[in-house]
């Protein structure tokens, strides 16, 4: 019976055989489908960058193309609209050249489409459909006339520092979190804010009087805002002073976000004259807010470790103890300074420097870095707009560490291992800010090709030929989609063809005081000749 059935399926297949061949070949049931696409003779995924204005597109399909079917299944679409498209066949028609009929704009997102719609010669629809995104390249030409270097830190300083002054918050004076916030103010980069109105006065962007009724503002909604064991919380409500929660349980005192605050206090402070009478009272109403941190509060019932958070609410259930080296050296520095609140060195040394271990002598690029490892920028930026990193304690020379910080952001920027185009001498700098999917951290451990200009404009101290050439190519080369009327606008993506629209307080406020400390080293004088810094210095170690 066995034996019979597959003698049955021979014959079956034979008649088979037999009534195809007398009746033509057999059918084709290999898929339509794509053999390989190419721009400009490179391989093109899903998305290109850095692509010229007159691109061809080549794509080879496995069986000949119905011409008609083709011509309304492939278009182009950017931001002005539907790209016309020259569509030629080549290959026996297998084959298909697709370029834009005019140039395509300077540093334009393109996205090609070709729907399953497109159909082969044997009426066969194309077996998936595709979309790939064309960035093409930026315009290298100047977009505004050239003027001195100096004249452009001071025209990038000017610009910068009106974002504090003329999108202050209108009844608190305190910087808004970013240019979208509304009543959300923000209490680190009110501190960073406070040091560029020194700067503005200094400079002759505004009038000391008027600097000076804007801190007074601060200081009277700072006397009055929600504190928790003296700290500020990370946001607060600049009409009410009440605290906006950050996350769920962050809804109390942030001290790192305080010390930055403190940090430009103490340093308009000094810049004060005690002769007179409106500036000798702030003078004392500053020491009042200063005198009233709890630092040592912060130590979670007296741990050798400093905590960033404390809730009313919930407690220290944050949980996080500042151990290691990031943003927060200011943040024990000012903790060891306060005259009532103070904290003893064996703190400074089991918490921030880890009892030692902190130190890493790790090598990038052929350049030493004493503490940590890749970073963003911000980390040698944040902590040292007053204070002064000429110094050496128990782990690190503080100046080494910054520049050889800033140096290998640079040197991986120039050896650019992910190919994002652009990246190089005069186009770096790597730092938290927002990109095209929200928020990040960015650094040569974290590159997500996005540029952020403070990274490289805080550096000036640090690094100033290689910040002086990233100025320059973010204002001549991208400054008509960069510059914006509060100066740099936040970040940028070449590859993606991304640009933000947003203007944040931590990232403008430390492009104008670092900008200033290269030129003048005005807030860090400012700053070290307070009376609590030498105290503080000695206690820690610091030379």
């Amino acid at each position: 019976m066995k034996r019979a059935y597959i003698s049955f399926h021979f014959l079956l297949a034979g008649i088979l055989f037999i009534s195809c061949s007398k009746n033509g070949p057999a059918p084709n049931l290999s898929p339509f489908a794509f053999k390989s696409i190419t721009l400009d003779k490179n391989s093109l995924g899903s998305s290109y960058s850095n692509s010229s204005l007159t691109p061809e597109i080549i794509i080879y399909f496995s069986e000949p193309v119905n011409h008609t079917s083709a011509q309304s299944g492939i278009a182009m679409i950017n931001t002005s609209g539907s790209v016309p498209l020259t569509i030629t066949f080549t290959h026996q028609d297998s084959a298909l050249s697709i370029k834009p009929s005019t140039p395509l704009k300077y540093w334009s997102i393109n996205n090609l489409s070709v729907s399953t719609t497109v159909m082969s010669v044997t009426k066969k629809n194309l077996n998936s459909g595709s979309t790939f995104k064309i960035v093409t390249q930026i315009d290298p030409t100047p977009k505004f006339p050239s003027i001195s270097d100096d004249a452009l830190l001071t025209l990038t300083q000017q610009k910068t520092f009106k974002y504090f002054w003329d999108f202050g918050h209108p009844v608190s004076g305190m910087a808004r979190e970013r240019n979208t916030s509304g009543d959300v103010v923000t209490t680190g980069g009110s501190g960073f804010g406070l040091m560029t109105i020194i700067v503005g006065i200094d400079r002759g962007f505004i009038t000391r009087q008027d600097g000076v009724q804007r801190l007074a503002k601060i200081v009277g909604f700072l006397e009055t805002a929600d504190r928790f064991h003296g700290a500020w919380s990370h946001w607060i409500n600049g009409n009410t002073g009440k605290v906006i929660p950050f996350s769920t349980k962050d809804d109390g005192g942030d001290l790192v976000e305080t010390s930055y605050l403190v940090q430009g206090l103490l340093t308009f402070r000094q810049y004060l004259k005690t002769t007179d009478p409106v500036e000798n009272d702030l003078i004392n109403r500053i020491n009042v807010l200063w005198n009233g941190v709890e630092w040592d509060w912060y130590r979670k019932n007296n741990e050798q470790v400093l905590y960033w958070h404390w809730s009313p609410n919930y407690n220290w259930d944050m949980n996080f103890p500042l151990y290691g080296y990031f943003e927060e050296q200011i943040t024990y520095f000012l903790a060891a300074a306060s005259p009532t609140h103070s904290i003893p060195k064996s703190v400074y040394t089991n918490g921030y420097g880890k009892n030692g271990s902190i130190v890493t002598n790790a090598t990038y690029y052929n350049i030493k870095l004493p503490l940590g490892n890749l970073s963003p920028l911000f980390w040698v930026q944040y902590s040292y707009l007053g204070l002064d990193p000429h110094f050496t304690d128990d782990y690190a020379n503080y100046w080494v560490q910054n520049v050889n910080a800033t140096l290998i952001d640079h040197a991986y920027c120039v050896a650019n291992p992910r190919g994002y185009p652009n990246y190089g001498d005069n186009c770096w700098g790597l730092t938290a800010s927002d990109n095209q999917t929200g928020y990040d951290a960015q650094s040569p451990g974290n590159d997500t090709g996005v540029i952020t200009p403070t990274a490289a404009l805080s550096s000036f101290p640090y690094s100033p030929v290689e910040s002086m050439k990233a100025l320059k190519f973010f204002y001549y080369t991208l400054g008509d989609r960069m510059w914006g009327d509060y100066g740099f606008y936040d970040a940028f993506n070449i590859s993606s063809g991304w640009t933000a629209t947003s203007y944040l307080a931590i990232d403008q406020g430390p492009s104008v005081v670092m900008i200033e400390n290269y030129r003048t080293a005005l807030l860090w004088n400012l700053f070290m000749s307070s009376p609590e810094v030498q105290p503080a210095k000695t206690k820690l170690n610091f030379n």
